[in-house]
């Protein structure tokens, strides 16, 4: 709600919304223009795809467990495979991949094919793949939260929130490296529904008089949150630089799939 700050919602798509001190030089189109509820500018980065192919491998591992005789539990899956991705290199190992379900107008594709390769030297194993899944998960995000750089935009913390963040830690320091700024989640980040309309109900029933919705919130009710936050580490802001490098090289890869994969 104050200007450099901001939040992230990651789950099927993902979104940030950055709460600006001035308007953006000129206008581009990977970037929406909204406000906050008393009318603070917002940037607002919004992508198609995010957990869409993680849910799709995660139905692939638990396939194989099941055909191991086991009975898996999907909880349990998905934090296997995002604490695997802390332990994968940093840039994903040489691997690539894109996510893209459906089209990504940041990167100019009005389809998608979800696509995974690799160089030569690539290491394929479990932890670097899901690196690269947690990685390309953001990579469009990351697009658009460059631009925002590019305009000196300061952030000085963003909220996760969403599936993405539900194993502690693991999505919230990719997140981290990806905006180059402080990461900060609740223990209900990865709760959803529509609870912003509720608060802001609460507000117009019970603020004080002369009471902003800024105060409200900050004293009211995330007074008593429990919040863990993690700034970004070089070793994760560099990783996440060299998978882009490869990413923005690849991306005709994912046009000739389009082209020619029906």
């Amino acid at each position: 709600m104050a200007p450099r700050t901001g939040n992230v919602s990651a789950g099927t798509s993902v979104f940030a919304m950055i709460v600006l001190e001035k308007a953006l030089s000129k206008v581009y189109p990977e970037i929406d223009m909204v406000t906050t509820p008393t009318g603070k500018p917002v940037a607002m980065v919004h992508c198609n795809n995010c957990t869409n192919e993680i849910n799709a491998w995660a139905k692939v591992f638990k396939g194989l467990l099941e055909a191991l005789g086991q009975t898996p539990d999907m909880n349990d899956v998905f934090t296997a495979m995002f604490t695997s991705a802390a332990k994968g290199a940093a840039d994903g190992g040489g691997l690539l991949l894109y996510n893209y379900l459906s089209g990504e107008p940041i990167t100019n594709l009005e389809e998608g094919r979800p696509l995974l390769c690799r160089a030569p030297e690539g290491e394929l194993n479990f932890p670097n793949l899901m690196r690269a899944q947690l990685l390309s998960a953001l990579a469009t995000l990351k697009i658009g939260l460059d631009i925002l750089a590019g305009e000196q935009v300061a952030v000085d913390r963003l909220l996760g929130h969403g599936g993405f963040f539900k194993t502690p830690m693991v999505g919230q320091s990719i997140l981290a490296a990806a905006a180059g700024a402080p990461v900060s989640v609740m223990e209900t980040a990865g709760e959803g529904g529509p609870w912003g309309m509720a608060l802001l109900a609460a507000y117009r029933v019970a603020k004080a008089d002369g009471e902003s919705l800024e105060d409200y919130l900050e004293k009211k009710v995330f007074a008593g949150a429990r919040v863990s936050t993690l700034a970004p580490e070089q070793r994760d802001v560099d990783g996440f630089e060299a998978f882009m490098d490869r990413y923005r090289k690849g991306l005709s890869i994912e046009r000739a799939a389009v082209d020619h994969l029906a």
